[in-house]
């Protein structure tokens, strides 16, 4: 009830009531506040809404302001919108607003800003594990955080290589230093981080075993994994052994099922938070190496992103596209469980 008399009045407000200037900009915070104080799904009902101001964000010295073209949907929005991820870590940071990967236009730059300059067009994982407020038409953006677009590469694919593929980047080129003929077992391979994950493992020259469901076997195949395991119908388990590395994406009993797998010395990452005690200990005890890893915002490895899907290294999966009054339904989406790629909110 409450978010329809919302939407009338947003639909009531118009060039009669409003300028022009001050309309957009309180539609545009009328946008952001109901979506993030909705629940975004179901029947229920918002508690409050709270306007603490309009217009577009004011930017720091060394920051950029961008008007967002498309952003990416990842499974932390969901469950930080739940109270989880990095729900805590925010609390104090309330209205808060959603996600952190974008592609847009600078539309201003900061006093101190070098690199960029009003028209360049840009993509990034903005301030995580901080306050990204990337669902929204305009943000300030960390001239240090983000990387030009590559010219043939949509907002949408730009927007798509942003938290995942930069998390599958940190984990191994960074964290595990995968290289030639290493051998690596990446769970949910078909999913936003893993089939990034594949492609930067292949231009290593790894022997990847990837777990996908039976309809994602071709599609894992072509990015460069060397071996589909049917998580449905198979188990990697009784299946693959000597593995320097486990990319784990999903945690739980998938951590104890692959440290069977790993040789002794070998290394798991897993990324689920709240899993790098259970891990450590647990890969410790068998004679492995252990540990969960969060990514972080960071402009070099997004350059060399930019890099590899400009040079056509890498590419975007995106299943599936939104508008901005959409958000539920790719929510809603990500939260199945079954989505290839990435899913993406375009405004254009």
């Amino acid at each position: 009830m409450i978010l329809e008399e919302l939407n009338i009045l947003y639909n009531w407000l118009s060039f009669d009531n409003l300028d022009q200037a001050n309309l957009y900009q309180v539609k545009q915070y009328l946008k952001c506040y109901v979506y993030q104080f909705c629940k975004i799904y179901g029947d229920q009902e918002m508690k409050a809404i709270i306007l603490k101001g309009f217009g577009v964000p004011e930017i720091n010295d060394n920051e950029l302001l961008v008007e967002v073209r498309a952003f990416s949907i990842n499974p932390v929005d969901i469950k930080t919108r739940n109270g989880k991820g990095q729900a805590e870590k925010l609390k104090e940071q309330l209205p808060m607003i959603l996600g952190w990967d974008i592609s847009g236009t600078v539309i201003k730059t900061g006093k101190s800003v070098s690199d960029f300059k009003k028209g360049d067009q840009v993509f990034g994982m903005i301030n995580f594990p901080g306050n990204g407020r990337a669902y929204a038409e305009y943000v300030a953006v960390p001239e240090s955080q983000v990387a030009l677009r590559p010219s043939d590469i949509s907002f949408v694919d730009a927007a798509a290589a942003s938290l995942a593929a930069l998390t599958a980047y940190q984990v191994i080129y960074r964290k595990l230093n995968v290289g030639q003929n290493d051998r690596i077992l990446i769970h949910s391979a078909a999913g936003g981080v893993g089939h990034f994950a594949v492609q930067f493992a292949r231009n290593r020259g790894a022997f990847i075993a990837g777990t996908a469901s039976a309809s994602n076997r071709d599609f894992i195949l072509d990015l460069g994994a060397s071996m589909h395991i049917d998580y449905e119908n198979e188990k990697f388990e009784e299946i693959l052994k000597d593995m320097d590395f486990v990319l784990d994406t999903i945690g739980g009993y998938y951590v104890d099922r692959s440290l069977k797998v790993l040789k002794t010395g070998g290394s798991i990452i897993t990324l689920p938070s709240g899993t790098a005690e259970s891990t450590k200990e647990k890969a410790d005890l068998a004679g492995m190496t252990g540990s969960s890893f969060l990514v972080r915002s960071n402009g070099g490895d997004m350059k060399e992103i930019a890099y590899l899907l400009g040079t056509k290294r890498i590419k975007s999966e995106v299943s599936s596209i939104y508008s901005f009054d959409e958000i539920k339904q790719a929510h809603l989406q990500i939260e199945s469980g079954k989505t290839r790629g990435k899913v993406v909110v375009s405004l254009e």
